[in-house]
């Protein structure tokens, strides 16, 4: 299971990073498009999130791990397809069936991880698949930082896509499930007593759509940030998170969900309220490698998830709270678009109010760890 999850993680992480690498530069420069078109492009992409909780009902037919796999052959299919429409409404579509790939497959990717491993080894888990993801980004931003001297946007999307088709046929023919693990309810599971879960899985989504809508978004059309300029931040980004992750994975394990929530809560005001009021390209630079930096710690509201609930719940938990997770994110990014045109800082803003709020709530986190 760990391989088979350590080769789709990574073919997962190829994609989206192809597409979040020139999704921003091949909106503006082959598009024509402005923030309000942004924003509303990223709220129809979290709408597969928003339907994650279906997956509940497609795993009735389909094993699991099959359905990882068709999900990242959804991705390959998306990507692969993008560069052919060059428009608002075409960037639309190729969004949706790309975004159908990547939410399905992160929903069964957490929920096979946290079945699989227990509470002593998941965080490690974790930590390492965010470390192979981060060495997988640095790999094909630099792939794309020498394609855009040598191909178009076609090319680059149709050459990037087809490998990730090619993983998802491998993760096909794989069957990596084991008969001894606990079988999970094929039903919606709600409960009350996962309350502190599904709230701070809600502000992390709220939050974090506002730095996936607008925070390279931020860069390119404020400092103008070329696609060379975008792919140099995103390689130094997942250089230092191939070393970090696992590092994190590990202190989840000593100090607990609650002291590394806490610090990266406290960190995102800042970082947040840096996007809002910093002028300078060299210093949003630096922000917008320590809001990724960050992001890793997120991986806490899960383990701490997998520490309060039945071993049952796991699979329809991690369905709903995909769907928790982005029900603000088919609302949110195209409400910020609207406010960019307003003002650019107000999305930040709102955004380390919400990383207060999570400070304060993840207080409430009481673990035997």
């Amino acid at each position: 299971m760990f391989r088979f999850l350590m080769v789709l993680t990574i073919s997962s992480t190829v994609g989206l990073k192809a597409w979040q690498t020139l999704f921003n530069n091949f909106a503006v420069e082959m598009a024509g498009l402005d923030g309000s078109h942004i924003g509303m492009i990223q709220s129809v992409r979290e709408i597969p999130g928003f339907l994650a909780l279906l997956a509940v009902y497609i795993m009735l037919m389909i094993k699991e791990h099959r359905l990882s796999a068709l999900s990242i052959l959804l991705l390959g299919l998306g990507l692969a397809v993008t560069g052919l429409f060059p428009s608002y409404t075409g960037l639309l579509w190729t969004t949706l069936l790309m975004s159908f790939g990547f939410h399905y497959y992160e929903t069964t990717n957490q929920s096979l991880t946290l079945q699989y491993f227990d509470t002593a080894k998941s965080p490690w888990v974790f930590g390492q698949m965010r470390s192979l993801a981060s060495a997988s980004s640095v790999v094909i931003s630099l792939m794309i930082f020498g394609l855009v001297y040598l191909l178009n946007y076609t090319q680059i999307y149709l050459i990037i896509g087809s490998v990730v088709i090619v993983a998802a046929l491998w993760g096909l023919r794989q069957n990596p499930a084991h008969r001894d693990i606990i079988p999970q309810r094929k039903k919606m599971v709600f409960r009350t007593r996962y309350w502190l879960f599904y709230f701070l899985t809600f502000m992390a989504g709220s939050r974090r759509q506002i730095f996936m809508a607008f925070a390279a978004f931020l860069l390119v059309q404020r400092c103008h940030y070329t696609i060379q300029e975008i792919t140099l931040l995103f390689v130094i980004n997942d250089s230092i998170n191939y070393f970090l992750s696992p590092i994190v994975g590990k202190s989840i394990i000593r100090f607990g969900e609650r002291k590394v929530l806490s610090l990266e809560y406290s960190s995102l005001i800042l970082v947040f309220l840096g996007y809002a009021f910093v002028q300078s390209k060299l210093l949003l630079g630096l922000i917008y490698i320590l809001d990724h930096i960050f992001f890793n710690f997120a991986v806490g509201i899960q383990t701490f998830f997998q520490k309060i609930a039945d071993p049952r719940d796991i699979a329809p938990s991690m369905a709903v709270g995909f769907t928790i997770n982005h029900i603000a994110a088919v609302f949110l990014p195209a409400i910020g678009g609207m406010l960019w045109m307003v003002d650019y800082r107000i999305p930040f803003i709102a955004g380390a109010g919400m990383s207060l709020i999570s400070m304060l709530a993840v207080q409430r986190i009481r673990t035997k760890v």
